[in-house]
């Protein structure tokens, strides 16, 4: 494999792993050994290091004194907490870019990834479909403007695609639910209805936990 600029070495081969991590490829409690890792990639030690440290940042590994790195568990309590704050955050950027949009076509990103939720749900592609979850957030963050709020995400991202690849991936028919309240949001986000924003992803962050905590059951 051969990774290039613009990111660093150590933030490509740290994507590259979690990557494996989010798609189950790298199992809990597993162990990653720097030195296969190294050899595998072609890279160098301290550059696989680094990306371990990255991973550890962003809640998919911990690195143990004498036992090295492992995949994390992704158990009920780690879910739980994880929604409760995505839920906030998520709020926080609905509500500025409801606050902050001047014509409609300020909102032409979001409905250009609705249209993409949808391709993706008609294709049954739960890694597209993750992906421009995601995006939405991301189309928030100039109206948000709070570079603290969106390096916050950004380090949660790994872990909550990782949670929701798994409710995904064992009740694929669900995807169906995160359009339609996806529609509900950009209604209100077009209304500027603060509190149908909060209700609305307070729902969809919700029903995320429920989809994950159950699936955590079965997998």
């Amino acid at each position: 494999m051969t990774f290039k600029a613009p990111d660093s070495l150590a933030e490509q081969i740290a994507h590259h792993l979690a990557e494996r991590i989010i798609r189950g490829e790298l199992k809990p409690g597993e162990r990653i050994q720097e030195q296969k890792v190294t050899l595998a990639l072609n890279v160098s030690r301290g550059s696989v290091r680094e990306a371990l440290l990255i991973l550890e940042r962003r809640h998919l590994i911990a690195i143990l004194p004498r036992r090295g790195a492992h995949v994390t568990e992704l158990t009920a309590h780690k879910v739980q907490s994880l929604c409760t704050l995505m839920s906030e955050m998520y709020i926080l950027l609905g509500n500025a870019v409801a606050r902050r949009w001047a014509v409609p076509a300020d909102l032409g990103p979001f409905l250009q990834i609705q249209q993409r939720l949808i391709a993706s749900y008609e294709r049954q592609d739960i890694s597209a479909f993750v992906e421009d979850s995601f995006n939405v957030m991301r189309a928030a963050y100039p109206f948000a403007d709070n570079p603290y709020l969106q390096e916050t995400v950004e380090n949660l991202h790994p872990a909550m695609s990782r949670a929701y690849y798994l409710a995904l991936d064992q009740r694929k028919a669900e995807m169906s639910e995160y359009l339609e309240l996806f529609a509900q949001l950009l209604e209100a986000v077009l209304a500027r209805d603060l509190p149908q924003i909060r209700e609305v992803l307070s729902r969809y962050a919700q029903r995320s936990c429920d989809l994950v905590l159950s699936a955590l059951t079965v997998a």
